[in-house]
Parts: C-alpha cells; sequence; structure tokens
C-alpha cells in the first residue's frame, strides 16, 4: 500500500512541474490584458475631457498636449471642431513590458461634445 502512495506522490509532483510553465503564461496573458483595459479607461477619460474643453473653446494645440498628459505619451490626439460639434479621438500602441517583439495591441478611444455658441472665432 505504501508503494501506491509513494508513486501517486511522484506523479502529482510530475504533472504539477509540467503545468508550471503554462499557467505562467495564462498569468503573463491576464495581466496584460489588465494592462491593455487600463489604457482604453485612460483613453476613454481623456477623450471625454479633451472633448469638453475643445467644446468650450479652449485652444487645440493644449486640448492636445492635455489629451496626451492625460493619456500617455506617444498617443495620437486628433481633434476636430465644427460649428455644432466637437470630436476627439486618442489612439495608443500597448505592448506588454516583458516582451517588446510581440505586436501591439491598438486603442482608441473618441469623444463628442456640442461646440458652445461663440466658441469658434
Amino acid at each position: 500500500m505504501s508503494g501506491t502512495r509513494s508513486a501517486s506522490r511522484g506523479s502529482v509532483t510530475a504533472e504539477t512541474a509540467a503545468m508550471l510553465p503554462a499557467l505562467m503564461v495564462v498569468l503573463a496573458a491576464a495581466l496584460w490584458a489588465v494592462q491593455a483595459v487600463g489604457a482604453q479607461f485612460e483613453c476613454v477619460d481623456a477623450a471625454r475631457a479633451a472633448a469638453r474643453a475643445a467644446a468650450r473653446g479652449e485652444p487645440l494645440e493644449q486640448v492636445s498636449a492635455r489629451a496626451r498628459s492625460a493619456s500617455r505619451a506617444d498617443a495620437q490626439v486628433t481633434v476636430s471642431r465644427e460649428k455644432e460639434t466637437t470630436r476627439v479621438e486618442i489612439t495608443v500602441e500597448v505592448r506588454p513590458p516583458w516582451a517588446q517583439s510581440l505586436p501591439a495591441v491598438h486603442i482608441s478611444a473618441t469623444a463628442t461634445a456640442d461646440t458652445e455658441p461663440g466658441s469658434i472665432p
């Protein structure tokens, strides 16, 4: 009976050792997904704030700079202000910090606000 018990202990150890690298890959992918979701939230918040500021009539250069500082330094910000609506789009690329050779995930957010009367010169 003790011979059977020690054989099963060894197989559990071997199975755990074989499964550990796969578990680490899954954990790394989950952490990368959390990072991407965080970047999405940053972009959404920055786009909303920038759209409100641009709709109030603030200079578009300041709006773009403020949106970059609220999201990421490498963010691409597009601001368009028309008579009725103001639109801000922010796009960033996210790569996992431990594997820069992997392809980037493109994350973008768009916000639209009604342009206030008299804010366009």
